[in-house]
C-alpha cells in the first residue's frame, strides 16, 4: 500500500508539473484585500426501460456538488477558507430512494510568508457528511450519519503558493480527532475508536464504545484550482495522513489517503457536463470482501482503497 501511496502522489505530482508546464504561470500579484467565489452544479441521470429485452431497470439520480472560497491578503499575510460540499440520490424500480453522494469539507488557512513563494501556515480542516447512510439492501441498518463519523485535524507548517491556484501544505506536527457520535456504531469500533467490551456471556456492554479517537501525525495536502480552458474547469485536493502515534507499532507506516477531483465542461452559460471522483484508503474502515480460500467463499472484512465516479450533464452557475 506505500509503494500504491507513493505512486499515486508522484503520478498527482507530474500531473501538476505538466500543466504548471504547459500553462504560463502567473506571478503573485494578488490585490490586498477580499477575494470571493465559488461554483454550484447540479447534474440529472435518467433511464426508462419498458419491454426491454437485452435486460436492465429504469433509474433516475441528481446530484449537486458545490465548491465556495473566501481569501484575504494583506502584504505578506493571507487568510482562505473553502467549502465544498455535495448531495445526491438514486432510485430504481426496485429500490427505494437512497443517496448516492454526500459530503462536507471545511478548510480555514492562516499563513504569513517566510521567504518568497514559502510560507508559514496554520490549518484547520473538518469533513462529515449531511445524512444517515444505509447497508442496502437492508435500509435498516445505519453505517453512517453527520460526524459519524466527523474528522477534525489541525495543523501547524509550511506552504508553497507559486500562484493563485496551487498550493502544497506540508505539516510534521498535526492532530487529528476522529468523531463517531452515533452510539451503536461506537460500540462496535467503526471508523478505528475503540470498541464496547462486553459479556460474553450475557451480551451485556461493561464498557460503550468511545466516540472519539485522537492522533498525531504527519499532514500533507495539495490543491489545485484552475480554468484550464475557456469552457474547462478543474478542482482537484489531495490529502494523505501518517498517524505517528498509532497503538499498533505495525500501522503506523499507513499513510491515510482522500483525494477527489471535480472537472466542468461548459456547454454553454448554464449547460455542464461535469466529473466527479474520490479515491479513498484508511486503516481504519473496514470494508465487506468476500475472498476465495481453496475454493471455499469466506466472508469477512479489512481496509480496501476506495473509489467512486460521478458522470453528469446539467446546470451549473460560477461566481
Amino acid at each position: 500500500m506505500k509503494k500504491a501511496i507513493l505512486i499515486l502522489f508522484a503520478g498527482w505530482m507530474c500531473a501538476s508539473g505538466l500543466l504548471n508546464a504547459q500553462i504560463k504561470i502567473e506571478a503573485d500579484t494578488t490585490v490586498n484585500g477580499w477575494k470571493k467565489g465559488g461554483f454550484l452544479s447540479v447534474n440529472f441521470n435518467q433511464v426508462s426501460l419498458t419491454n426491454w429485452a437485452s435486460g436492465g431497470e429504469s433509474a433516475l439520480s441528481a446530484t449537486a456538488l458545490g465548491s465556495a472560497f473566501l481569501k484575504y491578503r494583506k502584504n505578506d499575510v493571507y487568510f482562505e477558507t473553502t467549502l465544498d460540499a455535495g448531495y445526491g440520490f438514486i432510485t430504481t424500480k426496485s429500490q427505494p430512494l437512497r443517496k448516492n453522494e454526500d459530503k462536507i469539507e471545511l478548510n480555514t488557512k492562516y499563513g504569513k510568508r517566510a521567504k518568497g513563494k514559502f510560507y508559514y501556515a496554520a490549518m484547520l480542516n473538518f469533513r462529515s457528511q449531511f445524512a444517515p447512510g444505509f447497508n442496502f439492501p437492508d435500509d435498516s441498518t445505519i453505517i453512517s450519519r453527520f460526524m459519524a463519523p466527523g474528522f477534525l485535524s489541525l495543523a501547524l507548517g509550511m506552504e508553497y503558493k507559486p500562484n493563485e491556484w496551487f498550493s502544497a501544505f506540508l505539516s510534521p506536527t498535526t492532530g487529528r480527532a476522529t468523531f463517531v457520535m452515533d452510539q451503536n456504531l461506537a460500540n462496535a469500533g467503526q471508523f478505528g475508536v475503540t470498541a464496547a467490551v462486553i459479556d460474553p456471556a450475557s451480551g451485556a456492554i461493561i464498557r460503550p464504545g468511545e466516540k472519539i479517537r485522537y492522533e498525531f501525525g504527519a499532514y500533507l495536502r495539495a490543491r489545485l484550482q484552475k480554468d484550464i480552458a475557456k469552457n474547462i474547469s478543474v478542482v482537484t485536493n489531495l490529502q494523505l495522513f501518517n498517524n505517528y502515534t498509532d497503538p499498533i507499532a505495525k500501522q503506523r507506516a499507513n499513510i491515510d489517503v482522500n483525494w477527489e477531483t471535480i472537472i466542468l465542461i461548459k456547454a454553454n452559460k448554464w449547460l455542464t457536463t461535469s466529473l466527479f471522483t474520490n479515491l479513498i484508503y484508511d486503516n481504519d474502515v473496514d470494508i465487506p470482501v468476500t475472498r476465495n480460500v481453496n475454493g471455499i467463499d469466506v466472508d469477512g472484512v479489512g481496509p480496501r482503497t476506495q473509489f467512486k465516479q460521478v458522470l453528469g450533464v446539467g446546470l451549473s452557475f460560477k461566481f
